[in-house]
């Protein structure tokens, strides 16, 4: 079994999200896509939207894609919420399977930062997706190495291809909070969910 991982805030999950995992699947031949809405994040500035909301909304993105399953486990656990935790409980419920840790750009830039991240490359193969052109894929054997490089681990991280989708969760919300449109940003139910449910909105 071929197992993408693919976590987030999703708040809100927009098109390049749903982009990242459809080129997934098809690039790296992905029996199934766990999708996995972050719980307490440990690393987020600001407070997330609650829980149940980003589930919902992070349903509605991915119904139309038959792979993807919506796991709901780091929304249940209690306490911080790390990426080598579902990891290793993934592994354990599917012990035949090769992990694939799905990531974007920005993702891509923290790894070093992440919580035991040499047990992550163990765990899965990491597929970095939407890379900004001006940014060297970092550790990319085609990437021109430098001493200040940051090479935590030697993890071979494998590139997707797929259109750079600049637009971010922080710039929906923003446009959201001004009242400005956000059609094609989102798909069209969760842009639905978000105005029904006045999400994003200044108090």
């Amino acid at each position: 079994m071929r197992l993408g991982v693919f976590g987030g805030a999703f708040d809100p999950p927009h098109t390049a999200h749903v982009a990242l995992v459809q080129a997934a699947i098809a690039q790296l031949q992905l029996d199934q896509v766990r999708v996995l809405p972050t719980g307490q994040a440990w690393h987020k500035p600001r407070a997330l939207s609650d829980g149940a909301d980003r589930l919902a909304m992070t349903r509605l993105s991915f119904a139309q894609v038959p792979q993807v399953v919506v796991d709901e486990r780091e929304l249940q656990r209690q306490g911080p919420s790390y990426t080598v935790d579902s990891l290793r409980e993934l592994k354990a419920q599917f012990p035949q399977a090769q992990l694939f840790l799905l990531i974007g750009d920005d993702q891509r830039r923290s790894l070093p930062s992440w919580r035991q991240i040499e047990e992550i490359a163990r765990l899965a193969i990491i597929c970095a997706a939407g890379r900004d052109g001006a940014v060297p894929a970092w550790r990319d054997s085609s990437a021109e190495t430098s001493a200040t490089a940051p090479q935590p681990f030697d993890a071979r991280i494998q590139t997707l291809s797929m259109p750079l989708m600049p637009h971010s969760a922080t710039d929906i919300r923003a446009l959201v909070a001004t009242d400005r449109n956000i059609e094609g940003l989102v798909p069209p139910a969760v842009e639905r969910y978000i105005h029904e449910h006045h999400l994003y909105r200044p108090h």
